[in-house]
């Protein structure tokens, strides 16, 4: 039987323009879904994997359309909570060259901004769950949102169910202060930590030495020390750290650590000429979970997520819609894009 996972977070209605037009250009927005723990919940059910997703949304039409894009890939929505006046929106300007992707929230007062505890029943919710994800970007949507993470979080070690979370860093929504006060009560909770080249910095002040994010330049050993010092503090069975080099906003290296045991696993690293980066730390995410969930040697897990996350930033949309079979293959050393027939 598959094995059951649970994220929570926020489900967003996505505004982008056409192509590469800049916001003050564009007469028309295409309309999509996407949100953290929703993009990390359809990645799996894509792998076959049982996933629900977990959040509140309003009764109208709009909150249905959003339960209804992750119906489409079998995303379990049960647990959703439905109340409230608004879905969160975001806009996003995809960028080009040295021009960067720009994101702009409309997300105040949504409804799972404004949820409380008594609008969650974890002991349902958990009812046969082996893996609990969230992410950073949820606790920070306010202390009410905060206080159901904790909830969440001693219900699932209470069950002996593995939790996960990225620490996804947004400083549109909370300060580096709040956010490491928060996150480092939460992250006691946590099995498994996902971070990427920047979020150990920015939310625990934890750095990799020798590191300039702005200026493409990664001392990826450095991260090693990084993995050291989360798990000397929080305890985490694994961390899993993405290493992005951006090159330009349509070209960046990718690649990625696990440190498991003591021990450090550094996966090959891709060269990517970019679609949609958006969500492609949940599609890592994603990913990670379902090669842990299906035992995969640390070396594989690491290259498995690494592959899913690398083929993410090829499609458009928050949702990484590929398969295992696709995974697999460039994990394996098929990256040359060549046409299948």
């Amino acid at each position: 039987m598959a094995k059951r996972i649970i994220t929570f977070g926020e489900i967003m209605l996505r505004l982008a323009p056409e192509g590469y037009y800049r916001f003050i250009q564009a007469s028309t927005y295409g309309a999509t879904f996407g949100g953290g723990e929703a993009n990390v919940a359809v990645s799996l059910a894509n792998y076959g994997m049982d996933a629900a997703f977990v959040t509140k949304l309003p009764t109208h039409e709009i909150g249905q359309a959003a339960i209804n894009s992750l119906r489409q890939f079998g995303v379990d929505t049960k647990g959703i909570t439905r109340g409230g006046d608004r879905v969160g929106i975001y806009f996003l300007e995809k960028g080009a060259s040295q021009r960067p992707s720009k994101v702009v929230y409309d997300r105040a007062g949504s409804s799972i901004a404004t949820a409380t505890t008594a609008d969650f029943n974890w002991d349902e919710i958990f009812e046969g769950a082996d893996w609990f994800h969230f992410t950073g970007i949820t606790p920070a949507l306010g202390d009410n949102v905060a206080e159901i993470c904790m909830e969440a979080c001693k219900a699932a070690k209470e069950r002996n169910i593995t939790v996960s979370c990225d620490l996804n860093y947004r400083n549109k929504l909370w300060s580096k202060a709040k956010a490491g006060e928060v996150m480092g009560e939460l992250c006691k909770y946590v099995d498994v930590c996902i971070s990427n080249e920047e979020d150990a910095n920015d939310v625990f002040g934890i750095k990799s030495e020798g590191t300039e994010v702005t200026a493409g330049e990664l001392n990826k050993a450095g991260y090693k020390e990084v993995a050291e010092k989360l798990t000397e503090r929080f305890g985490f069975k694994k961390v899993a750290i993405t290493l992005r080099t951006s090159i330009s906003a349509n070209d960046n290296k990718w690649a990625a650590m696990l440190y498991e045991d003591g021990q450090c696993y550094f996966s090959k690293e891709y060269l990517m000429h970019i679609v949609d980066r958006v969500g492609g730390g949940d599609s890592f995410g994603g990913g990670l979970i379902y090669a842990c969930l299906n035992d995969y040697a640390p070396q594989d897990t690491i290259e498995f997520a690494v592959a899913a996350s690398c083929l993410k930033h090829s499609i458009e949309g928050d949702f990484n819609q590929v398969s295992v079979d696709e995974v697999k293959k460039l994990a394996g050393g098929d990256a040359s894009g060549r046409v299948q027939r």
